[in-house]
């Protein structure tokens, strides 16, 4: 008997909910929705899964307040935690949403003991190591949103920028999900040609400032989080692990040697497949790159040593 894929969304608000309708609009598998808040995972579930007849998706799309419910999950992607709000830090947000997340992983990961685990929660990179503590599952299968968003951005502006297509710009961004992340400007091109022979040098560097400071400026404008662009960003991941696609893609995963680095978790370009990340991609730095990796590095290291995990 024929068996879709069951991805579960762990909270319910603007993130989680987005995520669940790209994904049942891509057709992923059958979605479950959890939050402790009673009625709203239920509503909003159904009020996606109330969409399939226009949108053409025949998924099932659930929410519930149970984590049985969850059970079984391939996937699991951890949206759970306290928003970012105007004049916090993403590390403001660090001891309360590291135990939310640690408490939905364990209860999550012991009904789903196969799943992939994807984490969005912020600090995101800090939150991908404890979700690893909480779940133990093996590092390949724990993976953390921020490298799809941050480079989605950078695309996004330098696509405006050159008044073209974002599908022709090829950018990536490293490092940590914060105002140090490293936007590779010389491994960036448009159609294949490098946007340091399109951009003047002064034009890149405030596109790379802004992709920086990108999720403050939505947070600015809108009081709360962005949603849209994470959601889409969640979704590509999530389907590059369930149909094996093998994407080079951004992402946040376990570094254990790779770049110098161990015991971290920090964004890094890695093919993303069946299995999670199938291999992280090292490529070649020039010493100021290699400096503003180490400082990136550094900046998740230092929340990272506030916690006992």
């Amino acid at each position: 008997m024929f068996k879709r894929k069951k991805i579960t969304v762990i909270g319910a608000g603007a993130t989680g909910a987005t995520t669940a309708h790209v994904m049942a609009l891509k057709e992923m598998g059958d979605i479950v929705l959890v939050d402790v808040a009673e009625g709203i995972p239920e509503g909003k579930a159904l009020d996606i899964w109330e969409a399939g007849p226009i949108e053409r998706f025949s998924l099932k799309v659930s929410g519930s307040n149970s984590y049985e419910a969850t059970r079984d999950s391939d996937v699991i992607v951890v949206t759970a935690g306290m928003p970012r709000k105007p004049g916090m830090s993403r590390d403001d947000l660090l001891k309360v949403n590291a135990d939310i997340v640690y408490q939905v992983v364990e209860k999550a990961a012991k009904l789903s003991p196969e799943a992939l685990l994807v984490v969005l929660s912020n600090p995101a990179d800090v939150m991908a190591y404890v979700a690893q503590k909480a779940s133990g599952f093996p590092y390949h299968r724990v993976i953390g949103q921020a490298g799809v968003l941050d480079s989605a951005r950078f695309r996004t502006f330098l696509a405006d920028a050159l008044n073209v297509s974002p599908k022709d710009v090829t950018a990536f961004v490293m490092g940590g999900h914060g105002d140090d992340m490293v936007p590779l400007v010389r491994y960036s091109s448009v159609a294949g040609i490098p946007i340091e022979k399109l951009l003047p040098a002064d034009t890149i560097e405030k596109i790379v400032q802004r992709t920086r400071t990108g999720g403050g400026e939505v947070l600015n404008l809108m009081k709360i989080s962005a949603f849209y662009a994470p959601a889409s960003s969640l979704a590509e991941m999530v389907q590059a692990m369930l149909k094996d696609e093998r994407r080079v893609i951004p992402v946040i995963s376990y570094l254990d040697g790779e770049y110098g680095e161990h015991d971290i978790f920090v964004g890094v370009p890695a093919i993303v497949g069946g299995n999670g990340i199938e291999k992280v991609l090292e490529v070649e730095f020039t010493d100021s790159e290699r400096a503003a990796f180490a400082k990136s590095v550094a900046s998740v290291r230092k929340p990272l040593s506030m916690l006992n995990y």
